[in-house]
């Protein structure tokens, strides 16, 4: 039997909040004159389960090329100015590869940005495969990028036990989607939701995940 964890990035392994809202506000600034936007309301904006982020961030109905072409050259830059690991995140990723517990990463931001941050930041190799929202049909909360990182891992349903760890609505939808267990992290962008199984810290994931 093998343990696998599939992690989102933004708001349960990564605080980048900053750093997204700088880009954001740059793009709003150089292409439609627009007044900054602040964090909370641009975490607030991504983590809603139905929005339309063009409208929220740009005053436009759909993504202009420009405005999308702008962000990724800003982003790029960017993303690793503040973004940081939450607060024990480093230290159980150590220990999961200590024990055999094989990870990944589902993403509905690019995978180029995922894995500048993630190497930036000193943990990329721990993860099997990172998959961004450029290597899928459909982004969370549709199951695909679970499946990907499941057939990765060879995973057998019949005897392996696997989990998507999220702090969104989506990352929740998406492993329910795919049969497998989801967790929901209070220490993300998302607030809490009783309706999921929802832990409260970094000790309570590995608890939860080293018992099982």
């Amino acid at each position: 039997m093998q343990k696998i964890v599939i992690f989102d990035m933004d708001g349960t392994l990564i605080d980048s909040k900053k750093d997204l809202t700088i880009s954001i506000n740059y793009v709003r600034s150089c292409h439609h004159n627009l007044p900054p936007l602040s964090e909370s309301f641009v975490v607030e904006a991504i983590n809603m389960h139905e929005r339309n982020l063009p409208k929220l961030f740009y005053n436009t109905q759909t993504y202009e090329q420009r405005d999308r072409d702008l962000f990724e050259h800003h982003y790029k830059q960017q993303c690793t100015q503040h973004s940081h690991l939450y607060k024990g995140i480093y230290e159980m990723l150590e220990l999961f590869e200590e024990h055999g517990i094989v990870m990944g990463v589902a993403t509905n931001a690019p995978t180029l940005f995922a894995k500048i941050m993630l190497q930036h930041l000193h943990v990329s190799d721990k993860f099997k495969i990172i998959v961004g929202a450029d290597m899928v049909a459909a982004s969370k909360p549709d199951p695909e990028m679970i499946y990907k990182i499941l057939q990765v891992c060879h995973y057998d349903a019949t005897c392996d036990k696997a989990w998507m760890v999220g702090d969104n609505s989506k990352d929740i939808e998406s492993a329910q989607k795919a049969g497998i267990q989801a967790l929901f992290v209070t220490w993300g962008f998302s607030s809490y939701n009783e309706n999921f199984d929802t832990v409260s810290s970094v000790e309570e994931l590995i608890t939860k995940v080293m018992k099982e």
